[in-house]
C-alpha cells in the first residue's frame, strides 16, 4: 500500500470511529440465529483450557505466534459451528465440530501435545451421542481446520519471520537505538510484514508521528517518566510500583484469564462463545501486526535513550541524566506505540462490544511477573488504565506511546468486528 493510500489516523479519529464495530454480527447476544440457549459453557470452557494448556506447554518464543495459534484453532471452530445442517441435533453437531476443529488445528500447531490433545478429543466425543450430528460435526471441524491451516501457511507469523534481522538507523535525536541492559537488536520488526486476518495491510491504520522533540507534550512525557519511572524514584508510591510489577508480564498470558472470565459468565450459545474467543484472538493478531508497522515506521526512541543516552535532543529544556535507569528493563523495540497497550486496548474493545462493560460478576486474575499476587475487577476498562500507568511507572514507555497504543488497537479491533460476518463465513 502506498503512502497516499494508507489511512493516517489521528487519536481523536480513532476514539470517534471505534464504537461503530458491532455492525453486521450478533455475537454475545440473543440473535435470531442463536435465540435458544444451548448451555454450552462446559464444552467451550473445556476446549479453552485445552488450548491454553497446549500453548503453555509448548509456547512459541514470540507472543504473536501464540496468538496466531489461538486464532486459527478457534476461527476454524467458529466457522464449523456457525451453521448446523438441517435434520441433525444442532447442539450435538456443534459440540463435535468444536472439538474436532480445535483438536485438528492444535495437532498441527502444537504437535508435541498430541497425546494430551487426542485424550481430550476422545473424552469430548464420548459425551456426544452417536449419530449423523456427531459424524457431520467431526467432518466439518476437521475440514474447516484443514482449510484454515492451508490458508495461513506462510503468513509470516512464525518466530523467524517475526524476529527477522533489522538494522536500526544511525543514532540521531528521537531515533530508536538498542537499550540497556542487554543492548539487543530490535525485535518483532518482521511482524509488520505478516499477512493479517482482516486488515488490508499492516499499515492500514498507521499512527501519526509522535509529538516532536521540544513540544509541550514531548517534554511532559519525558519528565513524567524521568520522575515516576526511575529505578530509584522517590515520587512513585508503593502502590504504583506494585501496579508496574503486576502488568510487567506478557499481555498474552495476563489476558487469557480475563477472556475466560468473560466466557464463564457468558449467557449466549455455544456459537456465540466460540465466536467471542475467535474474534478476540484474530483482533489481537491484527493489532500486533499494526503495532509493529507503527513502531518501525516511526522508530521512536525509548525514554531511557532520551533521558540517559549519548545523543542529545537539542531541546534546551531537557536535562539529561546519564545515571538514570528505569524501574524495569526496556523491551528491545521502539517506544511508539506501546505493544502492551495495543493488546489491552484490543481486548477491551472486543469484550466491551461482544459482552458488555464487564462479565457481570467480579473476576480475579494472576500475574506471571508478580507470583502469588492477584487482582479483582468487575469491568474491563480498569485493566487498560492500569496498563497505561504501569508502563510509565516501569520507566519503559511514554504516556503518549501508551495512549496511542490503546487507541490504535481499538480501531483495529473495531475494524475486525465490523467485518466479522465475512471472516466467520
Amino acid at each position: 500500500m502506498s503512502s497516499t493510500d494508507q489511512t493516517s489516523i489521528s487519536r481523536r479519529a480513532i476514539l470517534a470511529a471505534a464504537p461503530v464495530a458491532a455492525t453486521g454480527i450478533a455475537v454475545g447476544s440473543a440473535s435470531a440465529a442463536s435465540a435458544a440457549p444451548e448451555s454450552a459453557s462446559a464444552a467451550v470452557l473445556t476446549w479453552f483450557d485445552v488450548t491454553n494448556d497446549a500453548v503453555t506447554a509448548a509456547p512459541a518464543p514470540t507472543q504473536v505466534t501464540n496468538s496466531r495459534t489461538w486464532a486459527i484453532a478457534w476461527l476454524a471452530a467458529a466457522r464449523a459451528v456457525r451453521r448446523a445442517p438441517h435434520g441433525v441435533n444442532a447442539r450435538h453437531y456443534r459440540e463435535a465440530a468444536l472439538a474436532a476443529a480445535v483438536h485438528r488445528a492444535l495437532s498441527a500447531l502444537a504437535p508435541t501435545q498430541q497425546t494430551v490433545l487426542d485424550a481430550a478429543l476422545a473424552d469430548a466425543l464420548a459425551a456426544v451421542p452417536e449419530g449423523s450430528a456427531k459424524r457431520k460435526g467431526v467432518a466439518a471441524g476437521n475440514a474447516r481446520a484443514d482449510a484454515l491451516l492451508a490458508e495461513r501457511q506462510g503468513d509470516g507469523l512464525d518466530p523467524a519471520s517475526v524476529n527477522v534481522a533489522w538494522t536500526p538507523p544511525a543514532p540521531a535525536p528521537g531515533i530508536w537505538q538498542p537499550t540497556p541492559t542487554a543492548f539487543g537488536p530490535g525485535l518483532q520488526a518482521g511482524t509488520r510484514n505478516a499477512v493479517p486476518f482482516v486488515l488490508e495491510s499492516g499499515d492500514q491504520f498507521r499512527l501519526e508521528a509522535p509529538p516532536a522533540i521540544g513540544t509541550p507534550q514531548y517534554r511532559a512525557d519525558i519528565e513524567e517518566v524521568q520522575v515516576y519511572g526511575a529505578l530509584d524514584s522517590t515520587a512513585r508510591t508503593q502502590e504504583q510500583t506494585d501496579t508496574a510489577q503486576f502488568w510487567l508480564g506478557s499481555s498474552f498470558v495476563l489476558y487469557n484469564p480475563v477472556l475466560r472470565a468473560a466466557l464463564e459468565h457468558h449467557s449466549g450459545s455455544l456459537r456465540d462463545q466460540v465466536e467471542l474467543v475467535a474474534l478476540f484472538h484474530v483482533a489481537s493478531v491484527d493489532t500486533q501486526i499494526a503495532t509493529s508497522d507503527s513502531k518501525y515506521a516511526h522508530v521512536w526512541w525509548r525514554p531511557v535513550t532520551a533521558i540517559a543516552g549519548a545523543v542529545e535532543d537539542g531541546d534546551p529544556a531537557t536535562i539529561q541524566d546519564p545515571d538514570w535507569a528505569p524501574l524495569h528493563n526496556t523491551p528491545s523495540h521502539p517506544d511508539y506505540p506501546s505493544g502492551h497497550n495495543t493488546y489491552s486496548g484490543s481486548a477491551e474493545e472486543v469484550l466491551t462490544q461482544l459482552v458488555g462493560d464487564g462479565p457481570g460478576a467480579p473476576f480475579t486474575i494472576p500475574s506471571p511477573s508478580a507470583p502469588g499476587v492477584t487482582r479483582t475487577y468487575t469491568t474491563w476498562h480498569p485493566l487498560t488504565t492500569e496498563n497505561v500507568d504501569a508502563r510509565v511507572w516501569s520507566g519503559i514507555h511514554s504516556r503518549t506511546a501508551d495512549l496511542a497504543g490503546v487507541e490504535l488497537s481499538r480501531i483495529v479491533a473495531a475494524h475486525v468486528l465490523s467485518r466479522a460476518g465475512d471472516l466467520l463465513g
